[in-house]
């Protein structure tokens, strides 16, 4: 089993339920984890035989572009776009962090997590 991942991915994003949340935006700190085993050989040293880092920062950022209200919908929608560009993932893990939420206290973040 391989995993490959990106870890502490910034985006600054207006997800929120409240609509200030839409107009003022904050900052999201995002890490997908993607298990899998190779469906040919990686001594090939092929790209296609394993899952790009670079096209899995893409939909990440893509899918932080769309706003939402629930930061839940983001994760499921980035898990969706992963599972369908590399059908050959056995698990997808993807945790999104919303730094500074709009809660009665100080809080360093809310986080969701959804593995796939």
């Amino acid at each position: 089993m391989i995993t490959i991942a990106i870890h502490g991915a910034e985006f600054f994003a207006y997800h929120g339920f409240y609509p200030e949340e839409q107009i003022l935006g904050t900052k999201f700190i995002v890490d997908v984890e993607v298990d899998f085993m190779p469906v040919n050989n990686l001594k090939e040293d092929k790209i296609a035989n394993t899952v790009d880092y670079e096209k899995l920062y893409r939909i990440v950022a893509q899918q932080m572009q769309q706003t939402r209200k629930l930061i839940e919908t983001v994760a499921q929608s980035i898990a969706d776009e992963v599972k369908d560009k590399y059908l050959f993932a056995d698990k997808i893990q993807v945790s999104i962090k919303k730094l500074d939420p709009p809660l009665a206290g100080k809080v360093d973040y809310s986080q969701i997590v959804i593995t796939v």
